[in-house]
């Protein structure tokens, strides 16, 4: 029987010590088809010596210099041949029979594009983890959130999230992806660099009438924030930005501008509201995200990936505001906030 090929990417930089941590799992993997390839985004550390020294048989690709998470991964994937991509973060810890589901899953619906699995915190292994929890989606002004975290609260696992469900995007973390369709959307989109790249690439593939779905039968254990920690103020300035391009590049019709203008106030109300509390640097970083993104639609519009197709039904679309939903009515829970009905656009 002939098995689909899986290319485990991993993008490293400076990660020896997560590749020393977590590789003797990864090659644990049970899946007959399956290779892993380290593209190396311009390292200063060992990391290279070192797989060449414990792993001779991972393939290697070397870039010169960090391009970040977007151009490095698009780069690197080009060199890449394989029926699924399956990009993994240096520092997530995978089960041995991971892979399975997830083929399994893409391979009995073609419409389907891409999934994740079930992203659980490494250090606290009962609670999701930030990046992707149980499948990520979006709300009306383009809050990104997650089912098992919404905003800065990883709800506990208690299998409440345990079916295969349709999701708006799926965490880069750990993104298992057809290679013909990543190809087929443009891949990611460079401009970004870092953050939101995922959450960009499946609203695209999301317009070309593909499906994204949560595979929470494969699990795995995330540290996250490795490489740029919570309360950065360029992680701060990316997530800002790029969540701004991000709108104006896939929403259509009147809807965008008006969008767009409630984001850069609520975005503003958010970053007063840190100044007051002595946070400066967020301050900033929300202050230089929004004229970036100025700029961005004046001069460097031309450097992004535009959706194919601007036409199609969208899932895991949350028809409210989720900041209204957490901050002023209380809710911290997907399943408080999500009702069956108005969630598609």
């Amino acid at each position: 029987m002939m098995h689909s090929s899986v290319a485990i990417v991993i993008l490293n930089w400076n990660g020896r010590r997560y590749l020393e941590d977590f590789l003797p799992y990864l090659v644990l993997s049970t899946y007959a088809n399956y290779s892993i390839i380290v593209a190396d985004n311009g390292s200063t550390d060992d990391s290279v010596l070192f797989l060449k020294d414990r792993y001779p048989d991972i393939d290697i690709i070397r870039l010169d210099k960090n391009y970040g998470f977007a151009t490095g991964y698009n780069l690197a994937l080009r060199q890449v041949q394989a029926d699924y991509y399956l990009l993994l973060n240096s520092d997530v810890q995978v089960r041995p029979n991971w892979i399975e589901p997830m083929v399994a899953l893409l391979e009995k619906n073609l419409e389907i594009a891409a999934c994740q699995p079930k992203v659980l915190s490494y250090g606290q292994s009962e609670y999701f983890e930030y990046a992707g929890a149980a499948g990520g989606w979006i709300d009306h002004f383009g809050y990104p959130f997650a089912r098992g975290r919404v905003f800065d609260v990883s709800e506990k696992d208690t299998g409440q999230y345990d079916e295969e469900v349709p999701v708006f995007w799926a965490t880069g973390a750990a993104l298992f992806i057809r290679s013909a369709v990543f190809h087929e959307a443009g891949g990611f989109d460079n401009y970004f660099f870092a953050h939101q790249e995922e959450i960009d690439l499946c609203w695209r593939i999301q317009l070309l009438g593909y499906q994204i779905y949560s595979c929470p039968a494969s699990v795995v254990y995330h540290v996250g924030g490795g490489t740029l920690p919570k309360g950065n103020s360029l992680k701060t300035y990316l997530n800002f930005r790029n969540n701004n391009i991000m709108i104006y590049k896939n929403m259509r019709g009147i809807r965008r501008p008006y969008v767009l203008m409630i984001r850069a106030l609520l975005d503003f109300v958010s970053a007063v509201k840190s100044l007051f509390k002595g946070d400066g640097g967020y301050f900033v970083a929300v202050f230089s995200a929004h004229l970036s993104f100025m700029k961005w639609m004046v001069w460097d519009r031309k450097k992004s990936v535009f959706p194919k197709k601007k036409s199609a039904s969208l899932q895991g679309y949350l028809q409210k505001n989720i900041a209204w939903e957490h901050f002023v009515k209380g809710k911290t829970k997907w399943s408080e906030i999500v009702e069956e009905n108005g969630s598609k656009k």
